[in-house]
């Protein structure tokens, strides 16, 4: 349901209310009245007759309330609705010449490239060179900007460079 909905729900729920409180009201108003008069002679000394206005004021603050609430509901601009879009940033390919390198070197940048991110102990196990010639190899292409390395315990992640 909406808010303008609920206002005019509860409009009608708290006008209902104070109708029944009126009527309720009169109603036991006259038979304490009677009561009252029959048991001390005066309705006014009568506890019963004060017990009666005060039910009555407590019943129509309450449908106060709900007639404050209601108007609320009623005169406030609907929320809107956020529509967020997610704009995805297009990656932009940047033609790297790679012409420079050696055949090694080629292919370990396309093995990160590939990955995006991977051990460096993982492209030594996929190309088969040696430790020190992987780290000879990585340390030209960190050198150009092309890759880089990041410490991850006792390995390093060897992943593509950022701009």
């Amino acid at each position: 349901m909406e808010n303008k909905e609920i206002g005019w729900l509860l409009l009608a729920v708290s006008i209902l209310i104070i109708v029944f409180t009126f009527f309720y009201s009169s109603a036991l108003d006259e038979a304490v009245r009677t009561s009252c008069f029959l048991q001390h002679g005066d309705v006014e000394s009568c506890e019963m007759f004060d017990s009666v206005t005060k039910q009555t004021y407590f019943a129509l603050a309450i449908a106060g309330i709900l007639v404050i609430v209601s108007l609320f509901l009623l005169f406030s601009k609907q929320k809107e609705k956020l529509v967020v879009k997610k704009i995805k940033e297009k990656k932009i390919q940047k033609n790297i010449d790679l012409s420079g390198f050696r055949r090694e070197e080629k292919e370990v940048y396309n093995l990160v490239k590939k990955n995006g991110a991977i051990f460096q102990a993982d492209l030594i196990d996929k190309t088969g060179f040696s430790k020190a010639r992987m780290t000879r190899i990585i340390d030209k292409l960190e050198g150009h900007g092309l890759v880089e390395r990041k410490r991850r315990g006792m390995t390093n992640v060897v992943v593509l460079k950022e701009d």
